[in-house]
């Protein structure tokens, strides 16, 4: 479907087409009709799929049609971590470039007193789009600088990972301030039995559409080296140092091991970024910025940038680290291979995590070729496959005797250890001739087809 086949206002028609975005991804084919027609919602899709514009396009256009009171805030949009917030309010202002009056504020928790007064200030300001994290919401909500009462839209992005991150209860306590009559939509990549518990909470009757987890692009190339702990930062200076790669993103389970990777590499003459939740907002924003304009060429993270957030032209990810959940491994290697490019994805597998390499090529129904080390790097581990049990889980037998451990599937997340908070003073989104909004204002710098 086309997006002028969808019944959305001529702005907002103008902005896409000022962005060159023409067809629907299939999220956003089945979503915004529903939104449309007044219905709640509940999507399931992962990173990657365009959820963002399945929601605000809809939002938008209603706000267009200006049917809201002027005085209150129109919609609220919760998002997990400060980066994603960021994101989506760069989305509103590029998708609601042509609209008249349209002003959003995003606000996320972490910073001095000095910066939550300029908050205040800019929620007291007025808004019709609000997007916030659950703890810096709460707390504006505690202090009285923000009223919804009249909030007609309540929409809840990447819900299982603020599942994850122990926001149930504060979300429930935000949905006590909204009114019965408000529009809710929830989009989540998994559907545990927790977001099935917030859903039938928080949702009346809703429309569920659901869009079977995709596989990795077919022009992603993976492959997955298995190696023995002390080879990974030779693998890893070895994969970098083609002089080709100007955009990387190395994953690694745990703040202290990006830290750890990123000072050695450095010491190895490589130009590379720390990203991880012990940095302050402006480091975090310097960062991203540097990474984002190519004066940092690979960005070293944990999983606070795997998912909602759009980084353009990634070339090559690398997992340190295999990743304890399998679609943790979907999301880290979307960053790149987007609208329709090549990338190359290499995951350093040891010994004692090959039963997760194995749930990974299970859930992408491919096997990942696993060639020799390059040369000077070692050399390949013998690796034994794990027995599987009845309920599908992996046993790995211990190097004495022959008792058996079982390996959890979940990894713990950092992504959002830390909120913080980035737009204080609204931005009004007035219709200027003669300029046309850019597709990285829209969604940083990726296009609507493949993210979000």
């Amino acid at each position: 479907m086309y997006f002028d086949e969808l019944d959305i206002s001529d702005e907002l028609l103008d902005a896409l087409d000022a962005m060159n975005f023409e067809q629907c991804t299939p999220i956003q084919e089945q979503s915004i009709p529903k939104i449309l027609e007044g219905h709640d919602v509940m999507g399931i899709a992962q990173t990657g799929t365009g959820k963002t514009a399945a929601y605000l396009l809809p939002v938008l256009d209603k706000l267009c049609q200006g049917d809201f009171p002027e005085d209150s805030v129109n919609c609220i949009i919760m998002s997990p971590t400060r980066e994603l917030a960021q994101q989506i309010d760069q989305q509103v202002e590029g998708f609601g470039y042509y609209i008249d009056g349209v002003s959003s504020v995003a606000v996320y928790g972490g910073n001095d007193g000095a910066r939550y007064e300029q908050e205040r200030k800019g929620l007291e300001l007025g808004a019709n789009i609000v997007i916030a994290t659950p703890g810096r919401l709460i707390s504006h909500l505690n202090g009285g600088h923000i009223d919804l009462k009249k909030t007609s839209f309540f929409i809840l992005d990447e819900a299982d990972r603020m599942l994850d991150m122990g926001f149930y209860d504060d979300i429930m306590k935000i949905a006590s301030y909204l009114s019965e009559d408000r529009q809710t939509i929830m989009f989540s990549a998994t559907m545990p039995d927790n977001i099935l518990k917030l859903a039938n909470n928080i949702l009346k009757n809703p429309v569920e559409v659901k869009i079977a987890v995709s596989k990795p692009a077919e022009k992603i190339k993976q492959i997955a080296y298995i190696c023995h702990p002390g080879m990974k930062d030779k693998l890893v200076e070895n994969v970098l140092s083609d002089s080709t790669l100007d955009r990387v993103i190395v994953f690694a389970s745990s703040k202290q091991k990006v830290k750890e990777l990123s000072l050695n590499l450095k010491r190895k003459g490589f130009n590379v970024g720390a990203m991880h939740s012990d940095l302050e907002q402006k480091e975090r924003d310097m960062i991203m910025h540097e990474f984002r304009n190519r004066r940092i060429n690979i960005l070293i993270a944990t999983d606070i940038v795997s998912r909602g957030i759009d980084i353009d032209d990634i070339q090559l990810v690398v997992n340190y680290d295999v990743p304890r959940d399998a679609e943790d491994y979907v999301h880290r290697i979307g960053r790149t291979a987007r609208a329709n490019r090549d990338g190359e994805a290499v995951t350093l597998v040891i010994p004692k995590d090959y039963g997760y390499l194995l749930k990974i090529e299970a859930l992408i129904e491919k096997e990942i070729d696993k060639p020799e080390l390059p040369e000077g790097c070692g050399e390949k581990p013998a690796v034994s496959k794990p027995e599987k049990k009845k309920n599908g889980s992996y046993n790995r037998h211990r190097k004495h005797g022959n008792k058996s451990r079982s390996h959890s599937a979940k990894q713990n997340s950092e992504a959002g250890a830390n909120e913080s908070a980035e737009t204080y003073k609204p931005k009004k989104r007035n219709r200027r001739h003669g300029k046309k909004p850019s597709a990285g204002n829209a969604n940083g710098g990726g296009e609507a087809k493949t993210s979000e």
